[in-house]
């Protein structure tokens, strides 16, 4: 039959007949008035699946909510082999409870799809650009870049499985005043260790990654930059310490799990003439204009709250300029769904954006834009001091020396990207059940210890269907109940752009799978029930190892 998806289907499709010969109305006109949905309620009080739509109809034909939710209860005609009962609820609630047997017979079809479980077709093949990270080649990645990283690779795993084409893409800002200030500052430091008087520029990199780069350049170089005009000298300075940061970065993420299919460099756009092609499209659109000597953007028809400067006074380019030729390049390449993933400093940026994306003449929403709160380092609950080896921040390849990369993914994707995270050192690193990521791991190798076991003792899973019906205790149905919402799971997070909520899901199975291997045995002298929960442990594998991959932390079958 399906697993919820196609029983919420079958359940929205007799809900909307019944619904449009209560109004009287064609199926396809009332489509659009009718807001029908089949909600996962969380207190089993209230059955296992639930609509308010009655509330919603109530209110076009002016009658009392209860008295419409009994009239749709009486049309539907949910599948006897599923619904165990179905009731009206409180103001006007249809509640239906479906049959222990139904979930239990999804357990088959969980081991029967294995790997492809929980994917879906949900987005269609929609070309979709994910650009993540894109932090300037002017220094190390520091922590927030990795929880930016954890998130954008865990969403770009996530609406795959849910069938969006999707690109990764880095964009690296190559370009502009704070590439001069790098080559500044390595050039400084260099004239430093041959003995020369060098000021230091007063907003200069600071960090000791700075005078490493000098050294490095000093050896490689040796003294002939000495002799170079300082224009020319700054400019070797800056294209040596880019190189050697971004060769760097791209190590350190992929040392982190980290792999992107394109690596979009800013300076391109001023090369191939992007930028002011940009320009002359939003000037053809009449949404560019002159004031002032400068050249500005319309922005504030787009509801932003003025209008944005494109081209200074003297001619050169803002940044915000570079941005839109860059989105503008994005939609040429043929995607239609943009997700940019940016620091929470970078707020106040979201309007002139989907300003820019409507000019552009695409809907507002063909932009997504995820920000990325600050992250405190702990360590055993008390502050990190920060790194001397970096001046300001704590590297990201530190982390993920101490901890692990799957410590560091799975705790950077515990809370929403727009909530501040405390990473706590210690919790990484402790190998117990106060660490989420040993929590969830820890479930998985249990569970292929069990199957290790009943392999020795002559269990042949794949011989014979087991008899599910035998799983019938609260604790087996409720864990069977969290398999078969997985793919709910999977669909709502990649909706909502929330790679979190795996995370919540699988702390939350694996509290179950913990508690209930803690209270039943899984082998015993009964080889009906034992082989019956050895498909429930095989089901439960199957889910674990297909979340973790979307969170790209591993699943370890020894601990």
């Amino acid at each position: 039959m399906g697993g919820i998806r196609a029983l919420k289907e079958q359940l929205d499709e007799q809900l909307r007949e019944a619904a449009c010969s209560l109004l009287g109305h064609s199926q396809e006109a009332a489509a659009g008035l009718l807001p029908l949905q089949w909600s996962l309620p969380s207190d089993p009080s209230f059955g296992d699946l639930s609509t308010p739509a009655a509330f919603s109809l109530a209110r076009i034909v002016r009658r009392n909510p209860r008295d419409v939710a009994e009239e749709l209860a009486g049309r539907l005609r949910p599948a006897a082999e599923a619904v165990q009962r179905l009731e009206v609820a409180g103001r006007g609630y249809i509640n239906l409870h479906l049959r222990g047997r139904w979930w239990q017979e999804r357990l088959p079809e969980i081991i029967g799809q294995g790997e492809a479980y929980g994917r879906s077709d949900l987005g269609q093949g929609r070309k979709t650009l994910v650009e993540f990270v894109s932090a300037n080649p002017t220094g190390p990645l520091h922590v927030g870049h990795g929880r930016g990283a954890a998130v954008g690779d865990a969403l770009s795993n996530l609406l795959s499985a849910a069938g969006f084409e999707v690109e990764r893409e880095y964009y690296i800002n190559d370009a502009g005043t704070q590439m001069e200030i790098l080559g500044r500052s390595v050039w400084a430091r260099y004239r430093e260790l041959i003995g020369e008087e060098a000021p230091f520029p007063e907003n200069g990199y600071r960090g000791e990654y700075i005078r490493d780069l000098a050294r490095e350049l000093a050896q490689t170089k040796e003294r002939e930059l000495a002799h170079l005009p300082a224009h020319e000298a700054i400019s070797c300075c800056r294209d040596f310490a880019a190189s050697r940061i971004l060769e760097r970065i791209r190590e350190d993420l992929m040392r982190f799990g980290v792999r992107f299919d394109q690596w979009f460099s800013e300076s391109s756009l001023h090369q191939r003439g992007a930028i002011q092609m940009a320009l002359v499209e939003l000037q053809e659109r009449g949404l560019a204009y002159r004031r002032e000597g400068a050249i500005w953007f319309a922005s504030s028809r787009f509801g932003d709250d003025k209008d944005r400067v494109l081209v200074r006074e003297n001619g050169d380019p803002t940044y915000f300029a570079s941005d839109v030729a860059y989105h503008a390049d994005k939609f040429r390449r043929g995607f239609s769904l943009l997700i940019d993933i940016w620091g929470a400093d970078h707020h106040g940026y979201i309007h002139r954006m989907k300003a820019v994306v409507q000019a552009l003449g695409h809907p507002p929403d063909s932009l997504q834009i995820l920000l990325i709160q600050l992250v405190s380092l702990l360590r055993g609950g008390r502050p990190v001091a920060m790194s001397t080896r970096a001046g300001e921040f704590v590297p990201l390849q530190e982390v993920i020396a101490e901890v692990g990369a799957d410590a560091a993914r799975f705790l950077f994707l515990t809370r929403r990207s727009d909530s501040h995270l405390e990473f706590d050192l210690e919790v990484a690193k402790a190998q117990s059940l106060e660490n989420p990521v040993y929590y969830v791991q820890y479930a998985h190798a249990r569970l292929c210890s069990v199957l290790r076991e009943a392999e020795k003792a002559g269990f042949h899973l794949l011989h014979q269907a087991p008899e599910v019906r035998l799983l019938d205790r609260e604790e087996e149905l409720s864990l069977i109940k969290s398999l078969v919402l997985y793919p709910e799971v999977i669909r709502s997070s990649a909706l909502s752009f929330e790679p979190h909520r795996i995370t919540v899901y699988l702390q939350d199975l694996a509290s179950r799978i913990h508690s209930y291997y803690n209270k039943f045995r899984f082998l015993s002298d009964d080889r009906p029930l034992s082989e019956a929960r050895l498909c429930l442990a095989r089901s439960i594998l199957i889910v674990l190892r297909n979340a973790l991959s979307l969170l790209g932390v591993s699943a370890p079958e020894r601990m």
